[in-house]
């Protein structure tokens, strides 16, 4: 993912309760949120001055200590309490349900895209064979679908902006659409906590104009032209890398990749390995067997999310950082 990329404010656009809106699903949500909340707010309100009237006028007085009558019926006073209410809940079922309805029936010509959540990324991946890790690209005024499932626990796909929000779940899939109408980049967050690098699992939504988009398929891919080291800079942020391991010595989730290439890395279980090519290929593809010493076994496989390219790009990233 490109850090450098500008993300849709969620405070500046908006409202108290929202972010900017975008998308189909936006302004009917927002629409029935408000009429709920004023709806409540009125409703409130008068309870409370009508309670407040009945205690000042109808409080007991000295020269009347009993009460000189008791109303056992009154179904005009019923009726005011029971259809009203009545009414309102079916206004916000009626309204909700069709709202529903079409957030869970997306357009028969709505682009397909996979995606895939692992601790702690989101993979996206394009019916041309393209892959993305921490970018979800999209063309403006063109539905999208998402097909995702999980590597290992329950996550959560939640766009505010988009107004939309699904469970990530492993060994099932579960469907999303949506539509963006501006042009931007909107933040996405894992709402379902999965583990220690949980408030990190985050990604962008890119959208873009029909003729940007073409031109990002075509290139996203591409990087043959670039020095093995020049890509593995790029893919380090691309492929997410930078949320658990610094290049500059500092510790994160996981060991920095400053000086580690060449470096005996005490492992454990007591002993120590040599941080050559072969550790460091060994780490991106099966991280789980040989755990620096400090550190839990949290890193997710990037086998099959890499290629032969790109993991020898990384090494050779990592070796000019000495």
């Amino acid at each position: 993912m490109d850090t450098s990329l500008k993300i849709e404010s969620l405070m500046q656009k908006g409202t108290a309760f929202f972010p900017g809106a975008v998308g189909p699903f936006a302004d009917n949500a927002d629409s029935l949120f408000y009429f709920i909340f004023w709806g409540s707010v009125i409703i409130f309100v008068g309870i409370t001055l009508f309670v407040g009237y009945f205690l000042l006028a109808y409080r007991r007085k000295k020269d009347s200590q009993l009460a000189t009558g008791q109303m056992t019926h009154n179904t005009l006073l019923e009726l005011s309490w029971t259809v009203p209410p009545t009414i309102l809940v079916l206004i916000v079922f009626i309204w909700g349900f069709k709202g529903y309805l079409h957030m869970a029936v997306p357009p028969l010509d709505a682009q397909e895209i996979h995606v895939n959540a692992k601790k702690w990324f989101w993979e996206f991946g394009y019916p041309n064979g393209n892959k993305a890790i921490g970018e979800l690209v999209v063309p403006i005024n063109t539905p999208i679908t998402l097909i995702m499932s999980s590597d290992d626990v329950i996550h959560s796909f939640f766009v505010p902006n988009f107004r939309i929000k699904r469970d990530v779940l492993p060994n099932r899939y579960t469907k999303l659409w949506f539509e963006a109408d501006k042009v931007g980049n909107y933040q996405v967050f894992c709402t379902e906590y999965c583990g220690t690098g949980h408030s990190a699992m985050s990604a962008i939504v890119r959208v873009l104009s029909a003729e940007d988009y073409k031109a990002w398929l075509a290139d996203a891919n591409s990087g043959d032209e670039l020095p093995l080291d020049k890509l593995g800079e790029k893919l380090y942020t691309a492929k997410a890398c930078v949320t658990c391991h610094s290049t500059d010595g500092s510790v994160r989730v996981g060991p920095s990749w400053k000086g580690i290439f060449d470096a005996n890395r005490p492992i454990k279980g007591g002993s120590t390995v040599k941080g050559d090519e072969n550790y460091l290929r060994e780490s991106i593809v099966n991280p789980g067997a040989k755990v620096v010493v400090g550190f839990e076994n949290i890193m997710p496989t990037y086998a099959g999310s890499l290629n032969d390219r790109e993991i020898s790009a990384l090494i050779a990233y990592i070796k000019t950082l000495q």
